[in-house]
């Protein structure tokens, strides 16, 4: 299977990027083919609602940024994973500008799984990226392959990458 990770950290060596390389040694393990963007070091404007997409685009859209590295991959994916940080409820501001690009196709019917890996200093913090990914999972009709939050002191423990390399196995 072909999965498409989508890491949102603007930090090269920090706990996401462990996360991050954790499930990718877990899905080669597991025989799949993995791609890695780490949109968190990428330039990726966020959707303009310019509908050029919908309208002249033919479900391309207007911008031309570093989008255009992750669209190959995207349209070929079987499965998608999310690995983001925490900062303030929600995901990075990179990764949601990826997501928020995704509206340029509408639906992407290749994808049948998604996976999410979040980390934050804090508990209890996950609640809108996780309802976030099962809505737009509903929409998409993408099946939930599993989550995983690591925290405080767990955050990248034997016990919590271990976690993120098996959720691999589920896709």
């Amino acid at each position: 299977m072909k999965i498409l990770v989508l890491s949102g950290s603007p930090r090269k060596n920090g706990k996401t990027a462990k996360m991050t390389a954790a499930f990718v040694d877990g899905a080669k393990d597991a025989g799949h083919d993995v791609v890695t963007c780490d949109v968190g070091r990428m330039t990726i404007g966020g959707c303009k609602a310019c509908e050029y997409c919908h309208t002249k685009g033919n479900g391309q859209c207007i911008q031309k940024d570093d989008m255009q590295q992750i669209w190959p991959d995207l349209s070929t994916a079987e499965a998608i994973v999310f690995v983001s940080p925490i900062y303030y409820f929600t995901m990075t501001a990179q990764i949601e500008d990826a997501i928020q690009r995704f509206y340029a196709a509408g639906t992407i019917d290749n994808i049948r799984k998604y996976g999410l890996i979040l980390c934050s200093a804090s508990e209890g913090v996950y609640g809108a990226a996780v309802k976030q990914c099962e809505d737009m999972a509903n929409y998409m009709q993408w099946e939930c392959a599993g989550v995983v939050t690591v925290n405080g002191d767990d955050n990248i423990s034997d016990a919590k990458l271990e976690e993120a390399y098996n959720l691999a196995k589920n896709m």
